[in-house]
């Protein structure tokens, strides 16, 4: 071997020696430290039921995924009651007297979908209602409709819970309503209200007609003014309950804006373009101290990956997946480069969002609500991880919004909401056979419709 191929595998294999001796990138981490611990410590917002009466079912699949734990061959998942009661291989997993088995053949049982930008089960297209720039009084629980014909649609798709917020025709569309797609009633099928606070940092609110703001000053500082209001309310209200002042008048227009500094829910921002998300990230989060969660994270938002990971503000993508750079004539996977991180144009690369840090939604109806895998799978096709995205459509999407105690992945505990399909989720030729939503099943695909 001559010298100059001995130090260039010598250079090569030191090199390899530092690559593995150097720290692993942080995990990413949703950044809410005032949550409470416990449903029972929320003050504001409100959880819905769990227990609901449902048979007792053992659905056996060629394949289990459960998210959180590795893939599982010929599996079993037990439920009853609204809940699951076991998961596990079909060989250690025995059938409860009198719980019915489900034998789903050759598929692929995973949990329910989580999206986290619905805007329907309204009578119209879209919700859209607006008076101010800012409309904290404003709610979506109580236009819950469980049987929209969206809805009903979504259930097709594999969407079992769906965080309904108002629309971006305003800086602050009001509180949005976390709540699955099946129930028996809207109060039953509800998770939690507050799903989140709705705001839009710009771009559809510019509607240039003087009634709610012509620029982004003006719109930033008129959002910047509620929250302070909401902030001060909070305040006060924490100073009365330690005992240090008098107890402020009740408020209803920044009554749930106490929950939100409380960190009971987040707030979820219609952000996209770099200067945008950097306002989220800037006014919310650092300025504001508010759990945010981003949703679209479009165009060249991903630029901002880094950033947003060290600060632990998730993104949630969609319904646009990808960006056609101008300055390399490419087309960039939004996903891909959120949680890879990379150049994305700078001198030297950053750190990315990881497997933890995104999600998928669609906006809809912009998008229907059963192409939410479908948008996962552009996600994939422009250079996302098929794991990450399966973690974006499930157990991510309910961290960033915190109810990954009820729903996200298949463990002992967690509502029963499951996905039966016939091959991959994210692979657009696959349907959904059955669907089961807080233990009963509320979906089967009808057999005389063509499997392609």
């Amino acid at each position: 071997m001559n010298l100059a191929l001995m130090a260039t595998l010598a250079a090569s294999l030191a090199g390899a020696a530092i690559a593995q001796d150097a720290p692993a990138p942080p995990k990413f981490e949703v950044w809410h430290p005032r949550r409470p611990t416990n449903e029972k410590d929320y003050q504001v917002a409100k959880w819905g039921p769990r227990g609901l009466p449902s048979p007792g079912y053992a659905f056996r699949a060629a394949k289990v995924l459960p998210i959180t734990a590795p893939p599982i061959t010929d599996g079993i998942v037990v439920t009853k009651n609204g809940v699951i009661e076991g998961v596990g291989t079909a060989k250690e997993i025995t059938v409860p007297p009198g719980y019915e088995l489900v034998d789903c053949g050759d598929a692929v049982l995973l949990p329910g979908f989580v999206e986290l930008h619905c805007h329907i089960a309204s009578e119209s297209f879209d919700l859209n209602d607006t008076v101010h720039p800012t409309n904290p009084e404003f709610r979506t629980l109580d236009l819950v409709s469980m049987e929209h014909d969206q809805i009903r649609t979504a259930r097709a798709g594999g969407v079992a819970t769906v965080l309904y917020i108002p629309g971006s025709g305003s800086n602050m569309g009001g509180f949005g309503t976390l709540t699955k797609t099946w129930g028996r009633s809207p109060e039953e099928a509800l998770v939690r209200f507050p799903g989140s606070l709705k705001i839009a940092q710009a771009g559809n609110p510019e509607r240039y007609s003087g009634d709610l703001g012509t620029d982004m000053m003006g719109m930033t500082e008129g959002i910047r003014l509620t929250l302070l209001d909401g902030k001060r309310y909070w305040e006060k209200y924490e100073a009365w309950q330690q005992g240090k002042g008098q107890k402020p008048k009740f408020d209803p227009t920044l009554e749930l804006l106490r929950g939100l500094f409380r960190h009971e829910f987040p707030v979820s921002v219609h952000t996209q373009i770099y200067q945008v998300v950097l306002t989220t990230l800037q006014q919310l989060r650092q300025e504001l101290g508010l759990w945010t969660v981003i949703v679209h994270g479009t165009f060249d938002g991903y630029r901002l990956s880094e950033n947003m990971m060290r600060a632990g503000v998730p993104v949630a993508g969609g319904p646009r997946q990808y960006y056609f750079d101008p300055r390399t004539g490419r087309f960039e996977g939004l996903l891909s480069n959120w949680s890879r991180g990379g150049e994305h144009g700078w001198r030297t690369p950053v750190l990315g969002l990881g497997e933890n840090g995104v999600g998928v939604n669609t906006d809809s109806p912009v998008i229907a609500q059963e192409q939410l895998p479908l948008q996962a799978a552009m996600a994939v096709r422009l250079g996302l991880q098929h794991e990450w995205a399966l973690r974006g459509l499930t157990i991510n999407a309910a961290t960033f919004v915190g109810i990954e105690h009820r729903v996200g992945s298949l463990e002992v505990g967690k509502d029963a909401d499951l996905g039966i399909w016939n091959g991959d989720p994210i692979d657009p030729r696959s349907h959904v056979d059955t669907m089961v939503i807080n233990g009963t099943i509320c979906y089967r695909r009808d057999p005389s419709r063509p499997q392609w």
